[in-house]
This record gives structure tokens, sequence and C-alpha cells, in this order.
């Protein structure tokens, strides 16, 4: 009955959802003829390899299941990778893995189009990347005999309490995941309040803990480094969404009475934002440049826009020290990753909201590695004292690069956890 009230909803705002999805926007690949993969009609595999399908949905899980694919990659060389996303972005990013995973776009949770996209692919179980549960997808893949884990799963205490207040929910996932492969304690124990029992679920901790930079990324970043001005203090704000771009701003302008030569690399979220990123730092009567004019010789704006996708690491390896976004704007985000500026032995600020990586960033927090920020002021105040000071800005990247350190081994313990018998 659910599932019958939910298809028909799903049919109602489809259109909306696909036309945000298939909208054409500047700085946004275009999905083309591509589009009929959302029904699942997608291209069939040239291979008799066995399939493993990994899904993901846009550009950061990607990025999070990057190091995941290779591992998997080297424990199963036969098999073949097929990652789904939902967005171009995403698709975008998973072509830079190159011949790692055959790319299809995710279909709509038509049951029909699942169907059809499982008929076609023929896989041998479905990877789950954190929590995109759709409940026809998760029903339709389990009744053709298709076992479902979701790996690097969180659950947090507000969305626990969403799912409680529908209890059959509960017990429609659980009947239809075989494992859930969870980050935290706490998160395991919010999915056994669910419905889930002790056997369905394994704690390894978050795979982005596991995170590598190739060598390739810090030649990158020491060459745009030289670029930028070796010697001028550079930070950067990354993943900012709308409404934090002005408090980056702010703090900018304040950093700049103290550091004239100071840059910010701002880095927006979203790629749609890039133009209206563009004018509000018009607006704020600071020079700019984008990365995308790829202007000859030295950079001397005091802003540089990073309008490119899928570039974060080497943004943040020419980086003194990096803001993390999506932090500002009290519930509506939560946060994004501390660990990628952390694997690079940079100190982080964030904003007060960041439940999302509530234990990263409370471990960075502990180890002095991150300081929390709730306004313009703050940020400059904590963006001065670290440039003033190089030795505390050394110390607590190192802090932050031992954490990451510390957490390693997520990836090993997910993968033993889905390949148990092939270990015994």
């Amino acid at each position: 009955m659910y599932r019958a009230l939910y298809t028909l909803l799903l049919v109602i705002v489809s259109p909306f959802f696909l036309y945000t999805l298939l909208k054409k926007r500047s700085n946004k690949p275009h999905i083309g003829r591509r589009w009929k993969e959302y029904f699942g009609y997608c291209a069939p595999l040239d291979s008799s390899a066995p399939v493993i399908w990994l899904h993901t949905v846009s550009v950061g899980e990607v990025i999070g299941a990057a190091t995941f694919v290779k591992a998997l990659k080297q424990r199963r060389p036969n098999t073949l990778i097929v990652m789904t996303t939902t967005t171009t972005t995403g698709a975008a990013q998973a072509q830079k893995l190159g011949d790692l995973v055959e790319h299809r776009y995710m279909p709509l949770d038509f049951p029909w189009a699942v169907k059809r996209f499982i008929r076609r692919i023929g896989p041998e179980q479905l990877l789950i990347m954190e929590t995109e549960l759709w409940p026809n997808t998760l029903a339709v893949t389990h009744d053709m005999n298709v076992p479902i884990s979701v790996i690097n799963a969180r659950l947090s205490e507000r969305s626990s309490q969403r799912y409680q207040k529908l209890p059959s929910l509960g017990g429609f996932l659980a009947k239809h995941i075989q494992h859930i492969f969870c980050l935290h304690q706490d998160d395991a124990d919010r999915f056994r309040e669910l419905g889930f029992n002790a056997q369905q679920l394994t704690i390894t901790g978050s795979l982005k803990f596991d995170i590598t930079v190739a060598d390739a990324v810090i030649r990158a970043g020491k060459q745009l480094r030289h670029r930028l001005g070796a010697k001028r203090p550079v930070w950067i704000a990354a993943s900012t969404h709308q409404g934090e771009d002005e408090i980056v701003l702010e703090a900018h302008r304040v950093l700049l009475k103290r550091c004239p030569d100071a840059l910010l690399i701002l880095v927006p979220r979203h790629p749609e934002r890039f133009q209206s990123v563009a004018g509000e730092i018009t607006a704020h009567d600071l020079s700019y440049i984008r990365r995308t004019e790829q202007p000859k010789g030295a950079i001397l704006s005091q802003v540089y826009l990073a309008d490119t996708m899928g570039e974060m690491m080497q943004l943040l390896s020419a980086s003194d020290v990096c803001f993390m976004g999506g932090s500002l704007l009290g519930d509506k985000v939560g946060g994004h990753n501390l660990l990628e500026p952390a694997a690079l032995s940079l100190p982080t600020l964030t904003g007060p909201s960041y439940f999302n990586f509530s234990d990263i960033a409370g471990q960075l927090i502990e180890a002095q590695a991150t300081v929390v920020c709730d306004s313009h002021k703050h940020i400059a105040e904590q963006l001065i004292y670290l440039l003033d000071h190089p030795d505390t800005r050394t110390e607590r990247g190192e802090s932050a690069y031992r954490v990451v350190e510390h957490n390693r081994g997520a990836i090993e313990r997910t993968l033993a956890g889905l390949f148990t018998h092939e270990d015994a």
C-alpha cells in the first residue's frame, strides 16, 4: 500500500525532478542522449565478467568512493564495477576513475525502470554508498535476488527520528538490505532501533579516513601555489553554499586589512552558483579571477574563484588554511568533509553546524586541529592568528594528519565483511 502511494507520488513529482537534472546550466555537464538511462534504458555491458553495482549520488560520494573502488578492483581484478550516479557532475567525476568503473546513470525509482536496468547489467550485488535508500530500488533489487549492502553508512539522530515516525519503514529496510557497514557505534545503535539485527550490522569506521593523495595532485598544487604567490598568505573556503559566501568574503575583507596581499580561494559547492558568486565578490568590492580563465603569469587578484569541479585536493594543497563550508547555515546542510584538508596536514576552521560529520569534526576539534567559528569576525581572527603563527599552523596541521592516520582501515574492514566467504 505504502509503495503504491509512494510510486504514485513519484509519478507526479518526477517531471520536476527530471527538469532539475536535465536543465542546461553553464559549468554543468549536459546529459545529452543519455537521458534515457534515467528510465533504465542503458547500454548493455560489453563483458561477461561478474558485475558489482556501486551507487553513488554525486561528486562528493564519487570522490569518497574512489579509494574504495581501487581497493575493490585490486581484490577482485576480474570483476566489473558499474558505478551509478544521479547527477551529471557526478558522472563527470566518475569518468576520472577511467577503466576502474563503467558509468551509468541511476534509474529513477520506478519499479519497471530499476528492473530493466538490472536486467541490462546483471549485477551479483548492489553496494550503496552512504544512505541513499530508495524504496522501489530496494524492493525490486531484493526480489531479483541481488544482495544489497550499504557501505560507509551513517544515520543521524534527526534522520532516525524521521524514520521512526513510520514504524513499518524500519522493518521494510531491514527485510530488503542484507548488511549495513556503519561508520560508528551510534549509527549501528540507531539502525538496530529501526529493526536491524546485530548480524546485519558491522562497524567499520569511515571510508573517508582511508583517503590517499596522489603525488600528481601534490605537484599540481605546488605549481598552482607558485602562480598564486609562494610567499603570500593563501586560505581556501571550500564547498560554500548560498548564504555563506557573504560571510567568507567579509572575513577576507577583515583579513586584508592585516594582510593586504592575502588571497582567498573560493570554491562554491554547486556549479550553477559560479556566476552569482562572482557577482557577490564584485559586490564586496574585491578583485577576482576565475580558475577557468587560466591567465598567464602571476595571479594578483584578491579572490581566486574556483569555477571547476573535482579539483578540491589540488586547490587545498595550494592553501595554508581551510574553512569548510556548509557549516554556517544552521540545520540546513550539516557541514562537509574535513578529512580532505586533514590528509594534507592543513589546519581547518568550521562553522558550528557540522552534524553530518560530527565524529570526524569532534576528533579534529579535540586534537586542536579544527576551530569552530560562528561569524566572519571569528573566522578572520583565526585566520590572522594562524597566518601570523606558522609554527602553530604547522602543529595543528600535523595533528589533523595524525587523526586521519589513527582511523585508517575502514576499506579493508568493509571488504573483509563483503567477501567473508572468499576468506574462509
